[in-house]
């Protein structure tokens, strides 16, 4: 199989039958790449390996310690639905389930399905987490941080495409960390946007972010869609959605 992706590799993580370090000593050598990072993604391709799943533990506690934003999404939530306390009350956190990991965390988290009108779901999961922004994908999209909802119901494409939801992560995760440079002044601002409203901020951005390349890319290919056309429209995307027309002409990137 051939990655046609610019990719940078640490091998520190690995399952149990291919390593004889100990989940302490892979947990400290990722720990020392962290003040490196603006955000952390944890779940696409964590696979469900014990000492794959312990060494994710330790990760997001180290992060925690650094106040990191955290994007969990595919087997992260199964690490997170079997240890619910490991990020509840992590403010800067972000779970990114599907249908059927909504309902486990729901199901964990003791909230019941019948009782409930479905577009109250986030916010009683977020809240059931003490704060950690949900963004609950489906036919639209819903993102609570157990204070208020956002819904995201732009139009996407007709079909939906095995790794749009990674798609979905990434660009999560890059709205978070420009929510970092934000707050550190990278570019010069009136500082409007306090550091508690950048998750749910990103969540939109991102939801409303893929459902236009999911879109733009359907338009092009119908039915034969794939997710590495999705890719080829989030640059074209992001400029149609969220680039002024004074930054292009005086060439201020950001």
């Amino acid at each position: 199989m051939i990655i046609d992706v610019d990719l940078m590799v640490h091998p520190y993580l690995r399952r149990s039958d291919d390593t004889d370090k100990t989940s302490e000593e892979i947990i400290n050598n990722v720990a020392k790449l962290l003040p490196r990072l603006h955000v952390m993604v944890i779940g696409p391709g964590l696979s469900r390996d014990n000492m794959m799943l312990e060494c994710a533990k330790g990760i997001i506690a180290k992060a925690k310690e650094k106040d990191l934003p955290l994007v969990i999404d595919a087997d992260g939530l199964y690490l997170i639905q079997n240890h619910p306390e490991i990020i509840k009350g992590y403010p800067n956190a972000i779970l990114t389930p599907n249908v059927a990991e909504f309902k486990r965390l729901c199901e964990e988290m003791k909230i019941n399905f019948e009782d409930n009108h479905k577009d109250k779901m986030a916010g009683l999961l977020s809240q059931a987490f003490d704060g950690v922004t949900i963004v609950q994908k489906g036919q639209y999209d819903l993102i609570s941080n157990g204070n208020e909802v956002f819904k995201v119901d732009n139009e996407g494409g007709l079909k939906r495409c095995g790794g749009q939801g990674d798609i979905l992560t990434g660009l999560i995760a890059t709205f978070m960390a420009l929510g970092s440079a934000y707050h550190n002044k990278l570019w010069q601002h009136d500082n409007l946007i306090s550091p508690s409203e950048v998750p749910m901020l990103a969540s939109y951005a991102a939801c409303t972010l893929t459902r236009e390349c999911s879109r733009s890319a359907f338009k092009k290919f119908g039915r034969s869609v794939q997710t590495s056309d999705m890719i080829n429209e989030i640059g074209p995307s992001f400029k149609k959605l969220y680039e002024r027309s004074e930054l292009v002409e005086n060439d201020n990137k950001l």
